[in-house]
């Protein structure tokens, strides 16, 4: 999910609602709350629980939420947030991978925090996510295996962008209540296809109905050159999407009449004319291409 701000640096909470809500009414089948696109990491403590908790309420069961509880900090420390994130009605807490170990650490090293982590937050499901910040720590397969099978790991955002890594992820995996989300939408069909629960990527902030198309009907045999039309969509225009991001999103969702200010906390670069101009490109790209699909 986007962090929507008043053009002062508050938190918009009306537009926070407005965004949820367009999620939920393009059919999202869950909502990841609190997280890099969120701009958690420039949120106090207090506004990433008053955030969290926003979200669910207007959610009110329709689907699940996750969201971030592990930051700086001690692991005791971490735990304890985990805790506060979890009372917030959220189906799952998300661990940041390259929060639990410095980059110089052994995979040694971060097993056994991850380990005192599941014993310090008991009966709490969490999640992992291969967060870009502040490094990009990926799991093994091996690794992944054995947290879901401690019954107590569900969710993984993975954005290794490699699709044999995904595959051997998910088989170490297979059998248990889990779901692996795809951030990459470079091989998103091949990784559906391969038993992936879904997509958690930055273009459901873009155009949430075309990811939620897509992971409706990639498997469906007359609509493969459909399909293959909307995987070239997002390969070609990935650059666009990923330049000044979020702000390039929230000006992408401005195009489309949703009521929301472009301000971020995050320094991501100057939104230039060039920069509109691709993104008022894309949105006329995208309207083309639903109308194709015939997206409501």
């Amino acid at each position: 999910m986007l962090m929507p701000f008043q053009n002062d640096g508050q938190i918009d909470y009306p537009a926070l609602t407005r965004l949820t809500e367009l999620y939920l009414k393009a059919g999202a089948s869950g909502l990841f709350a609190n997280c890099l696109s969120s701009e958690m990491f420039e949120l106090s403590a207090q506004e990433r629980l008053q955030s969290i908790r926003h979200v669910v309420d207007v959610v009110g069961g329709a689907v699940p939420v996750v969201a971030t509880g592990t930051f700086a900090g001690s692991l005791t420390e971490q735990a304890d947030f985990v805790k506060r994130v979890y009372e917030t009605g959220t189906e799952a807490v998300i661990v940041i991978t390259g929060l639990l170990a410095e980059q110089s650490e052994s995979d040694a090293v971060f097993n056994e925090r991850v380990f005192r982590l599941l014993s310090w937050t008991p009966g709490i499901p969490l999640g992992f996510y291969e967060c870009p910040e502040p490094y990009k720590r990926l799991l093994s397969a091996e690794q992944l295996g054995q947290f879901v099978q401690t019954g107590r790991v569900i969710y993984h955002k993975d954005t290794c962008l490699d699709i044999n890594q995904v595959k051997a992820k998910l088989a170490a995996a297979e059998g248990h209540p889990f779901g692996l989300y795809d951030a990459y939408m470079g091989h998103a069909v091949a990784s559906l296809r391969a038993g992936a629960a879904g997509l958690s990527c930055i273009q459901g902030n873009f155009f949430p109905e075309l990811i939620v198309w897509l992971c409706d009907n990639y498997d469906q045999p007359h609509l493969q050159t459909e399909v293959e039309e909307v995987q070239q969509f997002f390969i070609r225009n990935m650059d666009v999407m990923h330049h000044v991001y979020p702000i390039a999103a929230k000006y992408s969702l401005k195009q489309r009449g949703i009521d929301i200010s472009t301000f971020t906390r995050r320094q991501v670069g100057n939104f230039s004319s060039a920069v509109r101009q691709g993104v008022e490109a894309l949105s006329g790209d995208y309207l083309t291409l639903s109308r194709s699909l015939e997206l409501a």
